[in-house]
């Protein structure tokens, strides 16, 4: 099954459901005008419509794409191996949520976010180094961001995202993590405290802001 495939069966099964990815981001972004790289549905841009915000769109499948502009956003469909087709500095903020993991060469849209971006990045993607993906292979599964059904080739975790925000010259302003046991009070408190000084290993997911120099 190729990725465009892979992706439009997907969208035509689902929708996206409100996580941890979007509220964060949504906290993040106050104005401008907003490139969503992998938008899906448009869920994302939905919210940031509601809240005034104008944005627009890429995702490699029609489905996704057609249920987008269904909520009356401006989507396209877009092959992520190529370069954006949008001028330097085109979009206030550029996000990328759940995206950057289903590709090959990463690296190089990231790149090309940073270009086209003229303020910051907000980047989202699981942590492939959790604590409970290692457990699971001390066990001998699998783990859950690793199955197929997930459409993940590429592994990130913190010191991978830094690296590359250190190739392309851009560096972290904000920074926030979802953590596992959260609906325990006490226990909560503690695992978001160790998130957020061992990021790898305590942090199921990151939303970060990225900023140029």
């Amino acid at each position: 099954m190729s990725v465009k495939n892979f992706e439009n069966k997907r969208w035509s099964d689902n929708d996206q459901k409100l996580e941890f990815r979007h509220r964060a981001t949504l906290e993040m972004i106050g104005f401008g005008k907003v490139l969503d790289l992998g938008c899906g549905d448009g869920l994302l841009l939905s919210m940031l419509k509601d809240k005034g915000i104008i944005g627009e769109g890429l995702d490699i499948s029609e489905e996704g794409v057609s249920k987008a502009r269904a909520r009356g956003i401006n989507a396209s469909v877009f092959d992520f191996s190529n370069k954006l087709p949008f001028s330097d500095d085109t979009f206030d903020v550029v996000v990328m949520l759940d995206l950057l993991e289903h590709l090959y060469d990463p690296e190089t849209l990231f790149k090309e976010a940073v270009r086209v971006s003229k303020q910051s990045l907000i980047v989202g993607i699981p942590n492939f180094s959790s604590l409970p993906s290692r457990l699971q292979v001390l066990f001998g599964k699998v783990p859950e961001n690793n199955r197929p059904k997930k459409g993940h080739v590429y592994w990130f975790n913190y010191n991978v995202l830094k690296l590359m925000c250190l190739h392309s010259q851009v560096k972290f302003t904000d920074f926030r993590s979802n953590t596992f046991l959260e609906s325990l009070p006490v226990i909560s408190y503690l695992m978001k405290f160790f998130a957020k000084i061992m990021p790898n290993l305590f942090s199921l997911s990151f939303v970060v802001k990225i900023t140029k120099y």
